[in-house]
Formats: C-alpha cells, structure tokens, sequence
C-alpha cells in the first residue's frame, strides 16, 4: 500500500477577538485510508499572549498512513477556544483545510468561522458568554448542510506541515 508522513505542527492562531485561546483539531480520512502510527486528534494547551495579537501553540503532529487511493484524502479540522479569566470555555471557531497532497514543507492557514445565532442569542452572547454551536461536528468539513449556516468570519489557525509520499508510484497512484 501507498504511504503518507505527515509531520508538523500547529503554530498558533491570530485575529481572534480576545487571548487566552486553545485548539481541538483532529484528522478525517475516507475510507480507504487507515493510520498506521501516531494521533489522529488532540488538544493544544492554552495560550496567553500579554504583548502580541498571535496565540503560539507549537503542537506537533506526526502521522503516518496507508492508504490504496486519493479519494478520502486527509483533512484537518480545528475548534478554536477562548478561555477567560473565570476558567469557562468559550467557541470562537471552526474551520478545516485538506492537507497538501504533494511532498514537501508547506505553511497553511486556515480560516474559522462560527455559527451566528439570532439577535436574541446575540444579546446574550455578548453579556453572559457562550454562543450556538453545532449538535454534529461532521458538518465542519463536510458541506452537506453547511450552506444553510448563518455564520461569521473568526481568525486562521497557522500549521507548518512535511509531506512525505511513498510507494505511490509502485502502486499505480498518480498524485
């Protein structure tokens, strides 16, 4: 089978509303793919820049796959999360890109959105905190129903990202 390295790591994030911001992502693949070392997905720690408008994460990711075609190529999905003074957690965003699927160093950043709920959640929102989020986390990188959604431009999540390919060539796979 054809393999894929994916070596990295999550850099940080910038133009978000406030600090004191931490990321879940996670990696989603289609079915002809299987993992064969490493995490799929994880959690940043939080980060509190005092003098400039940039979060720094500096998570690695290091995944190795298996795969017998293109179709299902990897995506790495985020929830961006703001954490304020008092400990309670607060979405600021989703957002997905595919990884690259030619060999190399690339740099990536991926734009977040959020869902923007009525002018009644809004109101609230901006005095008690909180804000809708999706019931189905699936909807982040699939666009079945994502069209339908009222949302609102957040910041971009930064990745540094090595792709490395093997045997694709020995198994007839053309990229």
């Amino acid at each position: 089978m054809a393999e894929v390295h994916v070596i990295g790591q999550i850099e940080g994030a910038s133009g978000f509303p406030d600090h004191s911001l931490f990321c879940k992502w996670g990696i989603h693949t289609g079915g002809a793919w299987k993992v064969l070392s490493g995490l799929n997905e994880g959690q940043t720690q939080v980060d509190n820049p005092q003098s400039e408008e940039r979060a720094h994460w500096c998570h690695p990711i290091d995944l190795h796959f298996a795969t017998k075609g293109l179709q299902g190529w990897p995506k790495i999905h985020f929830q961006v999360w703001h954490q304020d003074k008092f400990g309670r957690n607060e979405l600021y965003g989703y957002g997905f890109c595919h990884l690259p699927s030619s060999p190399g160093t690339h740099l990536i950043d991926c734009p977040t959105w959020r869902p923007v709920g009525t002018f009644r959640e809004q109101v609230s929102q901006q005095f008690l905190g909180g804000g809708p989020q999706l019931r189905n986390p699936d909807l982040i990188y699939s666009g079945a129903y994502r069209y339908k959604l009222h949302t609102l431009a957040m910041g971009h999540v930064h990745l540094h990202v090595n792709i490395i390919l093997r045997n694709f060539e020995k198994f007839g796979i053309e990229c």
